[in-house]
């Protein structure tokens, strides 16, 4: 990753921290992020000790990030399932998250919601709304530009979201292939040959202010291509991204 132009990375929680300490202080990436998607992904769970699951799983990746110098973690928020309802999962995930906020609050560090395909927080106010009610400075938001798409336009989130957003995935979608073969089938598209209006996006940002990280997430890599190489080719297309 160092070698392919990038500055820093997002690694998984619950992994062996002195080892990911070697490998950063190694390379000199940063770590402005820590993500326990697998483990958050319990919060709306029926089982009360399920949930509690999820929220130790929370904690302890706000012990890795403040470990490894970061600012927040990527959380899931839970999401809607046809067993799981809305009206429950609204109320379930939003009190096994306040069972977290007091630890992110202590060690200065934030809970980044992410907008997931989990058929929760489906819009830009109602993910406002959701950080808001928290009442706390710890509660923000990890925008998914790629992930957005198919509900609507990115860049109209960013300006709703405005100073929640903590961090970004950078992400590319077809909604031509979307139709034609299905959800997930709109990800096998290359940066910048989706249906991201990348300028647009760019544009909200400095709108509101934006100055943090901008993580490249493909969801797809093509098949027989070095990893080396792939990275390198992510990386370029990062930067004219940025750029726009």
């Amino acid at each position: 990753a160092k070698a392919a132009g990038f500055d820093g990375i997002e690694p998984h929680s619950h992994l062996d921290q002195d080892e990911v300490l070697r490998a950063r202080d190694a390379t000199g990436l940063t770590i402005p992020s820590v993500s326990c998607g697998q483990y958050s992904r319990g919060l709306n769970h029926p089982d009360a000790a399920k949930r509690d699951e999820a929220v130790e799983g929370i904690k302890q990746a706000l012990r890795d990030a403040k470990r490894y110098g970061a600012s927040s973690i990527l959380v899931v928020p839970g999401g809607v399932t046809e067993q799981v309802t809305y009206a429950d999962a609204y109320p379930r995930v939003q009190d096994a998250l306040r069972k977290v906020v007091p630890l992110a609050e202590e060690l200065s560090l934030k809970l980044a919601f992410e907008n997931v395909w989990n058929h929760f927080l489906l819009s830009p106010l109602e993910a406002a709304r959701f950080v808001d009610e928290f009442h706390s400075p710890a509660a923000g938001w990890h925008f998914d530009v790629g992930n957005a798409i198919y509900l609507g336009w990115p860049e109209q989130w960013i300006r709703i979201l405005g100073p929640r957003i903590q961090k970004l995935h950078i992400k590319e979608y077809s909604r031509k292939k979307m139709g034609e073969k299905g959800l997930m089938a709109g990800f096998a598209v290359q940066y910048l040959e989706g249906d991201n209006d990348w300028p647009a996006v760019m544009k909200a940002l400095d709108e509101i202010g934006y100055q943090g990280w901008a993580t490249a997430e493909p969801a797809w890599t093509p098949k027989g291509v070095d990893p080396a190489a792939r990275l390198s080719q992510i990386s370029g297309k990062l930067d004219q991204i940025l750029a726009l």
